[in-house]
């Protein structure tokens, strides 16, 4: 690519402190909502000016929080605005649906010059989003090299590392001395580039180990990048999904790592700051999952979210149904004595619960691969022991409480014996759901919730009327 996106160190990013920013601009490090006003009421009467002054001294991070504040027709009145303000930094930060109303308010020259500033992999997170046919205008715009580039990355999976890679890295053969990979950094890589790691490859690009800088900056000259360099290291296939590329990242504390194609050449380099951001991504995008709420982005398209969250609600309604179903079939037994149809929903509401929790455990330990098919069974025991536990507690609570205050010891005996077989199956379900799940190939955080709910509802019905009816009315009065 062209300039590689800047990061700034330490030091600079003390340049960013908030007793520089406007004092009214940050509160508890958000922008506060009277200094969106003045920009707001800025840009609306057509004061570019002082747009510009506001928003000058935010950090570019702030800048895109900015961009998600104002009201989505105003986003790019700001854009334009605020002009040289709005560079590769800033756009980089953007929630994926700000960018687009954004890049909407720019030229398509414009747009090619802040991809050849950014990173590949930041260049095709940009690009990945657009149309098709926005896409081909926009890299018709870019020079040769870059075009190659975005394109050789379009081509890999979403979401895997091919994408997430940067090709801007540091590699030097494994004949060198430490004093000619010195002076080939310093003639061949841009100074605005960051890297962490010298990457020692063969003569085919395959990596054969790593160097720190630490490591070249302590070493004399002379030296031999074989006698310094760690031949141990962690290889990415270019074809991982970044979730386990995130896992990698976090099991073995890497700063970066290599990414290699299918015959083992290095390709690119994965950072921990693009990781840093995944793991942010994966983490509430399974939470969402879990409720059925789409990305959860409140910068969606109102369209776009009912699409996804309609869907699971008509499947939510099709179980209360089946619910419903069963709660029918002891229509006779409910009529005799209406204190069961006041207490069955004590029985399922807290089966489900129970249920969410052990799911929520499951599906936790199935996405950072704590769990898998060589501990599932004893997952499951644990599981169930302590649904058993948990089940037996709620179970005497209830039911010395329903036997006291309906003066009904057979009453308290059933919901109590309720209780305890649907928190067993709220701890079974919650756990097989998602094993089930996972080994059909079905993401199990979308999913598990529906199913989980669905067991648990019914079996607690069930479970109460059904041993309700066995033990009969007159009995339990």
């Amino acid at each position: 690519m062209g300039l590689p996106r800047y990061k700034p160190n330490m030091a600079e990013q003390n340049l960013y402190t908030d007793a520089e920013r406007p004092r009214e601009a940050l509160e508890e490090g958000r922008l506060s909502r009277g200094f969106v006003a003045q920009v707001i009421s800025a840009i609306n009467e057509g004061d570019n000016e002082t747009a510009r002054a506001l928003v000058a001294p935010l950090h570019p991070a702030d800048i895109a929080d900015l961009f998600g504040l104002v009201p989505e027709d105003d986003r790019a009145t700001l854009a334009r605005a605020i002009g040289e303000a709005l560079d590769a930094e800033v756009i980089a930060e953007l929630d994926d649906y700000v960018r687009e109303d954004v890049l909407a308010a720019m030229s398509v020259g414009e747009v090619a010059e802040v991809v050849t500033q950014l990173d590949t992999d930041d260049a095709v997170a940009l690009i990945e989003d657009l149309d098709d046919d926005e896409q081909r205008v926009l890299l018709s715009a870019l020079t040769p090299a870059d075009q190659a580039d975005i394109e050789a990355a379009l081509n890999y999976p979403e979401e895997s590392a091919g994408r997430l890679m940067q090709r801007e890295l540091v590699a030097v053969a494994e004949g060198a001395t430490v004093g000619e990979v010195i002076e080939q950094v310093r003639a061949t890589i841009d100074p605005a580039t960051d890297f962490w790691e010298i990457f020692v490859v063969d003569d085919e690009r395959r990596p054969v180990g790593t160097m720190r800088l630490s490591w070249l900056l302590t070493t004399p000259p002379a030296v031999a990048v074989d006698d310094v360099m760690q031949r141990e290291q962690t290889l990415i296939p270019v074809d991982m999904d970044q979730e386990e590329v995130a896992l990698q990242f976090q099991k073995y504390a890497l700063i970066s790592a290599a990414v290699v194609d299918g015959n083992g050449r290095l390709v690119g380099v994965i950072t921990v700051d693009d990781i840093v951001h995944i793991i942010q991504e994966e983490a509430g995008e399974d939470a969402l999952k879990l409720s059925g709420a789409g990305d959860g982005d409140i910068n969606e398209p109102v369209f776009e979210t009912f699409k996804v969250r309609v869907v699971w609600l008509i499947i939510n309604l099709g179980t209360a149904i089946l619910a419903a179903m069963v709660i029918g079939a002891f229509e006779g037994t409910i009529a005799q004595m209406v204190t069961l149809a006041a207490l069955m929903p004590i029985v399922a509401s807290m089966g489900g619960n129970a249920g969410t929790q052990t799911m929520a455990v499951a599906v936790r330990a199935l996405a950072t691969n704590q769990l898998t098919e060589s501990n599932a069974q004893r997952a499951v025991w644990r599981e169930v022991r302590i649904s058993v536990m948990n089940g037996a507690t709620l179970a005497g609570l209830i039911g010395i409480g329903v036997a006291m205050i309906f003066q009904s010891p057979m009453l308290g005996v059933v919901i109590a014996s309720a209780m305890l077989i649907n928190n067993l199956v709220a701890g079974l379900a919650g756990m097989l759901i998602p094993l089930g799940l996972e080994r059909a190939g079905v993401d199990p955080a979308v999913s598990s919730a529906v199913f989980v709910t669905m067991c648990t509802d019914i079996m607690g019905f069930l479970a109460f009327l059904g041993l309700a009816t066995l033990v009969g009315v007159k009995a339990l009065t």
